[in-house]
């Protein structure tokens, strides 16, 4: 999609109930969410046309949609909590986001959506951080922060919770991997309360929602996407932070590391991604030296039309028949593979393509990856 918005584009009430009944309904994410507006023209359409989808997809059983009765209470609930939904396409929605594979249509965002215009970077590292570790996190995020940067991060102890705290007074985003009334870990509360007075909270899960571990990667996703470039200060070999480097640098961020001792295996991780390609910190000129170019160049790309108001290729219905769906069902397997070969592979129209995946994916068979790539659900 492209082209520039009106300033004063909003979604009225009653889209904005159904936006959020249909990506909160079963099996529905960013990309099918995206997929059913342009089919369908509109959220209520979708909605509608949902249990049929799922059934021609192979659901075993009704999926679950959404009640507006549901979607009502939390839209409620966010503003008891100070919050609001913000749809793609609307001012108040953060601009990179945008600009990234799969932006998730609705986000909760509490606090000074201000926050979202100025340039952004990530840093992240270790919930058990050293001393050290924490120091040269808060030198920078401070640095970062005079000179016109946000900083994001995940609110986890640690790094995480350094990078916000020295860059409550310049702007910092906070993503949570919960609902916004359940900000983990709960020694945390009070700093989210500071950053929701001073920078912004946001979150794409519903409201009273508890983080499981596997919330924590779909927050470590936001986290890269909101940003030009990604920091890893410390990490372990196997850890979320490696997960948000690798995210970013499939979305095309810059990754950079902070080099530490070969004997803290906290630093093993980030001396791996040095290893690998990650552009160097010894101190914060290096970050503002690549960033700074970019920052000026992304400032007129950012905007982008309400997926409602601009149906695209996805729109074209061309029906598939049965034979069709179980030749693409043979092409897929667990190992993700890219659409474009799916379709030279199978010789389908593109909108067929596009028609028999949604109804994998609403019946809960498929799984889409970073990249536009898709595979077969194990066992579904």
């Amino acid at each position: 999609m492209s082209g520039a918005p009106s300033a004063s584009l909003r979604l009225t009430d009653r889209q904005r109930l159904n936006w959020l009944r249909l990506i909160r309904s079963e099996n529905v994410g960013p990309v099918s969410f995206r997929t059913l507006i342009n089919r369908y023209g509109s959220a209520e359409a979708a909605l509608d046309a949902l249990p049929e989808l799922a059934l021609r997809g192979g659901a075993a059983r009704r999926i679950r949609i959404a009640s507006q009765a549901d979607a009502e209470a939390e839209i409620l609930s966010a503003q008891r909590h100070g919050a609001n939904f913000v749809a793609i396409g609307e001012s108040d929605y953060p601009p990179m986001l945008r600009m990234m594979d799969a932006p998730p249509p609705l986000l909760a965002v509490k606090g000074n959506a201000a926050t979202f215009t100025l340039p952004s970077v990530a840093i992240v590292g270790a919930r058990n951080a050293s001393i050290a570790g924490m120091q040269f996190t808060r030198i920078i995020a401070n640095t970062l922060g005079h000179e016109g940067f946000a900083v994001v991060s995940g609110l986890a102890r640690g790094i995480d919770a350094t990078a916000h705290q020295a860059s409550l007074d310049t702007g910092t985003i906070a993503v949570l991997a919960g609902g916004l009334d359940r900000p983990y870990p709960p020694e945390n509360i009070a700093l989210c309360g500071q950053i929701a007075e001073r920078g912004a909270l946001i979150s794409e899960m519903p409201f009273g929602w508890e983080p499981r571990a596997k919330d924590f990667p779909r927050r470590n996703r936001l986290v890269a996407g909101l940003a030009l470039g990604l920091v890893v200060v410390e990490a372990a070999k196997r850890s979320g932070s490696l997960i948000s480097a690798r995210l970013a640098n499939e979305m095309g961020r810059l990754v950079f590391a902070v080099p530490g001792s070969p004997l803290d295996p906290r630093a093993a991780g980030a001396n791996q991604l040095l290893k690998d390609g990650a552009l160097m910190v010894t101190e914060a000129a290096d970050i503002l030296d690549a960033l700074t170019p970019l920052a000026a160049q992304t400032r007129g790309e950012r905007d982008i039309l309400l997926a409602e108001d601009c149906p695209g290729d996805e729109g074209i219905v061309v029906p598939s028949a049965q034979s069709d769906t179980e030749r693409l069902i043979e092409a897929l397997g667990p190992t993700p593979i890219q659409l474009d070969d799916v379709i030279r592979h199978t010789g389908l129209h593109p909108s067929q393509v596009f028609s028999i995946l949604l109804e994998l994916d609403l019946a809960g068979r498929l799984e889409r990856h970073v990249g536009g790539s898709v595979s077969l659900v194990p066992n579904a």
